[in-house]
């Protein structure tokens, strides 16, 4: 548990919430039973709830798992009052965290940051949490780059594998992204007991950079599409013209196998004798072959 204050307003983060933990919060501050209880229990939906002391937000953010090597989500939960701002969450959140350091570090900081109300340092929590996403979004981009660049450089088999991972990341990306602008909007139609008037505005504009997060992601994904179109095309043609001569290839000893097998027939085969026989027919199949080519020629198989 890290806590910092300044004036009347305090902001307390909660890292992977233990039993000890909820008690505290219980003990020391005049929060809704249902807000505590849910404030230790893990949810995939994003919601915003009003209590009658407190505002109760769960939200998810974008994180990167650079082994599986794809975004999921991780759960943010804010207790919003007049006075305190409560946050909690499993795993490290870095923007948090170096906010939370900051904070601590810097009378300037707490006077910036902390100088007006908790909605306000809410929306500097927020802010740091969206804008973060920008520089995820450059690197779904960058991947993007490398696998077009892949594509025309005679790698289609290996991208394939690569365009899975990328369409699974901006998938799950953008189901991350999609309820916060309904959260965004919870908040600015709260009663300015909860959020301050003047700060309002400001949750509005984040609405915007959300939307503008929302149309990069279906960028990307409309992109994303058409590479893996062009895979596709460029992976059906390599293997058509191998098939192609794999063909030809059987088709072309096919007489030559027929005539193979008419001489194999248990009875007199022509030019036994001869002390050339085998030259001979051998030039035959050769002939057959070369005609056969001809005609596939002529009807333009070839």
């Amino acid at each position: 548990m890290q806590k910092v204050q300044y004036q009347n307003l305090t902001w307390v983060d909660i890292e992977n919430p233990s039993d000890k933990d909820i008690t505290y919060l219980r003990e020391n501050f005049d929060l809704h039973p249902l807000a505590v209880e849910e404030f230790a229990t893990p949810t995939y939906r994003p919601r915003a709830t009003k209590y009658s002391t407190c505002l109760y937000l769960t939200i998810h953010i974008p994180l990167y798992d650079r082994e599986q090597r794809t975004t999921y989500a991780g759960e943010i939960d804010i207790i919003l009052t007049s006075t305190h701002i409560i946050t909690g969450h499993k795993k490290e959140i870095y923007q948090i965290s170096e906010m939370m350091k900051k904070l601590q570090s810097g009378e300037g900081a707490r006077k910036l940051h902390m100088g007006k109300t908790a909605s306000h340092l809410l929306h500097r929590i927020l802010n740091a949490l969206v804008e973060s996403c920008f520089p995820r979004l450059d690197h779904i981009t960058r991947n993007l780059e490398r696998i077009e660049a892949g594509i025309f450089s005679g790698e289609e088999k290996k991208m394939v594998h690569e365009i899975s991972i990328a369409k699974r990341d901006v998938l799950n990306f953008r189901r991350t992204m999609m309820p916060q602008r309904a959260i965004l909007e919870s908040i600015i139609a709260q009663p300015g007991n909860i959020v301050a008037p003047d700060i309002k505005p400001y949750f509005s504009d984040l609405i915007g950079t959300n939307v503008r997060l929302w149309n990069m992601l279906e960028s990307a994904k409309e992109t994303l599409s058409s590479l893996e179109e062009t895979n596709n095309s460029l992976l059906s043609e390599k293997i058509n013209s191998k098939m192609n001569f794999i063909t030809i290839f059987t088709v072309l000893f096919i007489p030559m196998t027929l005539y193979a097998n008419v001489l194999g027939i248990n009875v007199i085969t022509p030019l036994a004798d001869h002390p050339a026989g085998f030259l001979i027919h051998l030039s035959v199949m050769i002939m057959i072959s070369i005609v056969t080519v001809i005609v596939f020629k002529l009807i333009k198989w070839l």
